[in-house]
């Protein structure tokens, strides 16, 4: 069991609500799409989505498997209670003073379960294959190259959340063509913005460990 001293456990705590608070931006927010290049498409979640997987990455490298995979299972608790308490708002009866937003209140957040849901299977998959993938290269590379192992597993726990997602999320909304266009932009585009995102990694990992690097050491193994 991992000892973590006050100041590393509110480092901890702070991840972990960046963390949240990234996914929950993921979840509502990625039902808006954004022209890009070549007539494609891009989710408004491509923002915060990458700080999802890098924050498990940084956490991983700084305080093991172990913690990482928590990190996963608080993200998967949250995303099912949003769903729960989605549905439940759905559910209950409107006043006729707020009749006014009900249609779009409805339509938006009717879809944004489908989202929550979808995020939630590809989540799940994605997010303990980056884990796993992520810890794969690191015996590889005996802990070096911090930025290619995140990169590395970015790839493929990337391609992973973008199809599963996109189908379930977002099948029969979209065209087939939209679809793909946004699915194959989407994973590009999270994978170009999680490389851009490294140097924050490198901050986060600074910051997690300290001066003194008072956190116990990193786990090889779950």
């Amino acid at each position: 069991m991992i000892q973590l001293s006050e100041q590393s456990f509110k480092k901890l705590f702070i991840t972990l609500t960046i963390y949240l608070s990234s996914l929950f931006a993921t979840n509502t927010l990625g039902l808006k799409i954004m022209p890009f290049l070549f007539g494609s498409h891009l989710s408004a979640a491509v923002f915060s989505f990458p700080i999802v997987f890098l924050t498990t990455d940084v956490v991983g490298e700084v305080y093991g498997k172990r913690i990482a995979k928590l990190f996963v299972l608080a993200g998967f608790i949250s995303t099912a209670l949003f769903i729960a308490y989605s549905f439940l708002s759905l559910a209950m009866p409107w006043s006729a003073e707020g009749e006014w937003v009900r249609q779009g209140y409805n339509q938006v957040f009717g879809i944004s379960i489908r989202i929550a849901i979808a995020s939630l299977v590809a989540f799940l998959i994605a997010e303990y294959q980056d884990v796993f993938s992520f810890f794969f290269f690191r015996e590889k590379l005996k802990i070096k190259f911090f930025w290619l192992r995140s990169l590395l597993s970015n790839l493929w726990s990337q391609l992973l959340d973008s199809s599963i997602f996109m189908v379930i999320a977002f099948a029969g909304i979209y065209s087939n063509s939209t679809l793909i266009s946004i699915t194959i932009s989407w994973w590009l585009y999270k994978v170009a913005m999680g490389a851009l995102y490294t140097p924050l990694s490198y901050i986060g990992i600074y910051l997690l460990r300290g001066k003194n690097k008072e956190q116990a050491p990193i786990e090889a193994k779950s």
